[in-house]
């Protein structure tokens, strides 16, 4: 499966109205979202816990209700003009339910990968949001369809994950993964680098390692980034080999491309789907060999001596198409 990652967020602003309806103009299996909870308790897509990155308001998006943030503008920081068909200026912002009412009338099968975004001032609230808005719109978290919906639950924090567990299948629940870095909490937090070193060492403390929870077996979604596979290599591996369903973002790149497939990756969550997806066809329909591109692009895959073959590669990726931030992305 190839999930738009923020929807089509290359092509227009991310987590909007048009970005989505680009993402199903695309072809892509499946989207992928973040949830903030607002002041009076919509969820609301937006990524950062700040306002000012994406728009042209300030301060935290739990402090602002529904209407305040509809007053705001969300796509003129991108510079790229909304076409008509994928909506006006007012209907950019969109609720997580407004999310549902457009994939509903998208008239075929497709993916909803929700992600709760922690630190959240409301703690556990957030996911509990997200159940009883599913469970209010029919959701079977048992077979993860809601309609022509299936839909999965995620986040970096393990206590998130293991709160979803208590009442989600582990088959629609995934725990996303990346190396803690003082780089990666600067572009997941904006902050600047000292800001950045205090976090780190805070949440090192606080925020329970992850990879356990793939490691065993708690979760079948197993969602790393694309640098955590690539320093990880053997792990993921590993991962696939036991079980796991992995989901690895943010690949962008015809080279990231090749060597999910050269490893099994079954989900891929990208800005630029309708590569993505054209890059995987050129790989299945045979006219790009897999395994010898992710060899040229990860020093761990260069053939052994005695075989001459891929060492981590079990069998050539020529199964079914593949539709996948740092600490919290």
């Amino acid at each position: 499966m190839i999930f738009a990652h923020r929807g089509s967020s290359e092509a227009f602003s991310e987590l909007t109205r048009a970005a989505y309806v680009q993402a199903l103009l695309d072809g892509a299996d499946g989207v992928e979202c973040d949830v903030q909870l607002t002041r009076d308790g919509h969820l609301v897509l937006h990524h950062d816990a700040q306002l000012g990155r994406t728009s042209n308001g300030n301060g935290p998006v739990s402090q602002h209700t529904l209407a305040q943030l509809r007053a705001l503008d969300f796509t003129s920081w991108k510079g790229v003009p909304i076409p008509s068909s994928h909506g006006s200026a007012d209907e950019q912002l969109l609720t997580l339910d407004e999310l549902l009412d457009l994939l509903e009338a998208a008239g075929r099968s497709i993916g909803l990968a929700v992600e709760t975004k922690h630190p959240s001032p409301f703690g556990h609230g957030l996911e509990e949001a997200v159940l009883v808005l599913l469970m209010r719109r029919g959701w079977d978290p048992e077979t993860g369809w809601l309609g022509n919906i299936k839909v999965s639950i995620m986040s970096f924090h393990p206590d998130g994950v293991r709160y979803l567990l208590q009442s989600v299948s582990p088959r629609h629940v995934c725990q996303l993964v990346a190396d803690t870095t003082v780089s990666t909490v600067r572009h997941s937090m904006r902050v600047g680098p000292a800001a950045a070193m205090v976090y780190r060492a805070g949440m090192r403390l606080v925020v329970p390692p992850a990879v356990p929870i793939i490691a065993h077996g708690e979760v079948e979604l197993a969602g790393p980034g694309i640098q955590f596979v690539r320093d990880h290599l053997h792990e993921v591996i590993n991962w696939r080999a036991n079980g796991s369903v992995l989901r690895v973002w943010t690949v962008d790149s015809f080279v990231d491309t090749h060597l999910c497939l050269a490893i099994g990756v079954q989900q891929i969550t990208t800005n630029v789907p309708a590569d993505v997806l054209r890059w995987v066809g050129e790989a299945t329909d045979g006219t790009a060999t897999t395994e010898s591109t992710a060899a040229s692009c990860h020093p761990a895959m260069e053939p052994t001596a005695a075989s001459g073959r891929h060492a981590p590669v079990r069998a050539k990726s020529r199964g079914p198409r593949v539709a996948g931030n740092p600490l919290y992305a």
